[in-house]
């Protein structure tokens, strides 16, 4: 993902004064470390338990486990751009420049793509009623190969052309793409251009499709546990768009003013830098907010969790027994299930 708080405020096509400097940086800073603790919390407690199902695992969980270590290294990278935040400017040389954003821009794109296969996932499962890649353990290993692979690719440009260099004499140091003139206007059109399609619009096209389908076959269903599992559902779907359809329409904005669509003025400039910074705030929130949706709300991840934990002898029974409600393998319908959704 495109980090906008190396650029934003640098790179004015008319001389603006610096009203962004007034934006207060401490709050994002806080922001990005609560973001990170609360993601490094859960989404190591989902690897944990998803790990120690051994062979109870379903196509799911697999694509869970995978996502949450993809939501885990892209919250590793908040620290250093807090530090950059903080400091206005960049203090960490062109090595961890690329590291970072190389590892942020992979990060983002495998999560956009492990949230979509999770969709598919379900689909299959309720809608076509087929447990084909429970069998198939093969193929579920393939394909979050697949999505790695592709998410690094789509990485390369930002980790090639991302560099440290200060835009004009007398500024400071920024980590952002170094491009020539002659065609950073069209290089930067087409990265966001693939970044918006493939990283947003494609995978929210292909989640309202199969959360769709499977929203209208689980309201015929009078399963109370269906029905649940539908307000699950369309709780991924709408934290999904709440997080980033705003940084998304911000940065289309950004860049038709970028490329003269739209007229430029120092008060437009100013508000869509500002509107840069908290869009890509909340947009972070959802690495923190995956594990909470796909895992904590669902009785039977806490049930597995505290069997794990009680196996581990990091928990006593008489404490397992008051918490854990019914059994996570309460009736062979469950062999099959998520233990998430």
């Amino acid at each position: 993902m495109e980090v906008t708080t190396e650029y934003t405020f640098y790179e004015f096509i008319t001389p603006c004064p610096d009203t962004i400097h007034h934006l207060n940086s401490t709050v994002l800073v806080l922001v990005y470390i609560i973001v990170f603790c609360l993601s490094l919390l859960g989404n190591t407690v989902v690897i944990f338990v998803v790990y120690f199902m051994e062979n109870r695992r379903t196509s799911t969980d697999i694509y869970l486990m995978h996502l949450a270590i993809a939501d885990l290294l892209f919250s590793l990278t908040l620290p250093f751009w807090a530090t950059n935040l903080h400091a206005g400017r960049w203090v960490l040389g062109t090595v961890m420049c690329k590291l970072l954003s190389g590892i942020q821009e992979t990060t983002f794109y495998c999560c956009v793509f492990l949230l979509a296969c999770i969709s598919v996932d379900r689909y299959l499962a309720i809608v076509k009623a087929t447990q084909f890649l429970n069998q198939k353990r093969h193929l579920v290993g393939i394909v979050c190969a697949l999505m790695w692979l592709c998410a690094f690719i789509l990485s390369i440009p930002v980790i090639v052309n991302r560099d440290v260099f200060a835009p004009a004499e007398g500024m400071e140091l920024m980590c952002h793409d170094n491009v020539t003139a002659e065609n950073m206007d069209n290089w930067r059109m087409t990265l966001r251009i693939l970044h918006h399609t493939l990283g947003f619009f494609i995978p929210l096209a292909v989640m309202l499709f199969c959360y769709g389908f499977t929203t209208c076959k689980l309201c015929h269903s009078r399963n109370s546990q269906k029905q649940k599992a539908m307000r699950v559902i369309l709780c991924v779907v709408l934290f999904f768009i709440i997080c980033w359809l705003p940084n998304n329409i911000t940065e289309f904005v950004d860049n038709l003013m970028r490329a003269g669509g739209v007229m430029e003025t120092c008060k437009m400039r100013d508000r869509i830098d500002v509107a840069l910074y908290v869009t890509e705030a909340i947009a972070f929130t959802h690495c923190a907010i995956n594990p909470i949706l796909y895992a904590f709300i669902g009785k039977k991840f806490r049930n597995q969790l505290l069997t794990s934990l009680f196996k581990k002898g990091m928990l006593g029974r008489d404490v397992m027994s008051k918490y854990r409600v019914g059994s996570v393998y309460s009736s062979g319908s469950t062999r099959h299930t998520s233990v998430t959704l």
